[in-house]
């Protein structure tokens, strides 16, 4: 059974990602980009991004990665839909799996970047997709004229909150501190906005509804006060990310939390295997820091193939 090859194969479809096959396919690389799930990332659950350069005014997350792709996809990055489920180094070829079906590349960059973490909580699993949510700009509209919280305390919380506020009849941020890690300007705007209010140092136990969906959230209050119910029909988790690395446990090497370890070039434990984006450990996590690596990964898988036909 003959393999499809390819000079770079991309794991991952977000912003990292993009731009590391508009920069080798624009170098005449035979290049596979592979997303498993919707192409953009995590950028296509952001309302609005004020803080990539280039958009006085800001654009919608949908929006911007439209354009990513657009753009890659005119000099012939060629994309798929699917799941790589192996990845193999046999040194100058990688071997992967994608839904079952092999194929090769002499170079692969890891862009898989990161997903929402979990509370694992008692209902959780039980209302998710009925009450219970992720992505607040994928599914506020689905809560108008209703009450709705989210918990967490950070841009992310912020920014779906305020979201939230367009359908929303009230949006409770649940935060387990008294202070917000929010950027100040973030906080300006809920503390202006008359329909959010902050339950400070709450969390969330459980979750309970019907057979129509999440009617209700049990708190614990702070200094051991009494659980409290909170009454509503949509709760947004927003209480940070998980890199999406744990099936490259026994291949390149991660840090405690499974981000990726690189050096400054992206280059991981494994020669021709690159890593770019949220999925590789650092500082600082932006569409721009995503782009930033995704060049960069992209022109060091450049080089190393130079290197290897030298």
């Amino acid at each position: 059974m003959s393999q499809e090859s390819y000079d770079v194969v991309i794991i991952g479809g977000g912003p990292a990602g993009l731009t590391a096959g508009l920069y080798t396919s624009r170098a005449k690389l035979r290049t596979l980009l592979v997303e498993r799930m919707i192409m953009g990332g995590q950028v296509m659950t952001t309302t609005k991004v004020e803080n990539y350069p280039g958009f006085p005014g800001g654009i919608d997350g949908p929006d911007l990665m439209l354009r990513f792709q657009e753009h890659c996809q005119e000099f012939g990055l060629e994309v798929r839909t699917g799941d790589v489920e192996t990845l193999v180094d046999a040194g100058p070829v990688k071997r992967l799996t994608v839904d079952g079906e092999p194929l090769t590349a002499r170079s692969v960059i890891i862009t898989t970047g990161a997903e929402p973490r979990k509370l694992d909580i008692p209902g959780e699993q039980e209302f998710t997709g009925r009450g219970v949510s992720y992505c607040a700009t994928c599914d506020g509209a689905f809560f108008r004229d209703v009450p709705v919280a989210i918990v967490g305390g950070g841009d992310t919380a912020a920014e779906e909150a305020l979201f939230l506020t367009r359908f929303a009849s009230k949006v409770y941020i649940i935060h387990r501190r008294r202070e917000l890690r929010a950027t100040k300007v973030l906080q300006e705007r809920l503390a202006a906005n008359p329909k959010i209010e902050v339950l400070w140092e709450r969390t969330v136990e459980r979750v309970e509804g019907d057979t129509s969906g999440l009617k209700r959230a049990l708190l614990a209050g702070p200094d051991g006060k009494p659980q409290e119910a909170l009454e509503l029909e949509g709760l947004f988790v927003a209480i940070g990310v998980t890199p999406k690395a744990h099936f490259l446990a026994e291949v390149v090497e991660l840090d405690r939390d499974g981000y990726i370890l690189t050096d400054a070039e992206c280059r991981t434990s494994i020669p021709g295997v690159f890593a770019a984006g949220d999925v590789r450990k650092k500082m600082l996590k932006q569409i721009a820091t995503a782009v930033g690596d995704g060049a960069v990964a992209a022109i060091m898988a450049e080089k190393y193939l130079d290197d290897l036909e030298a």
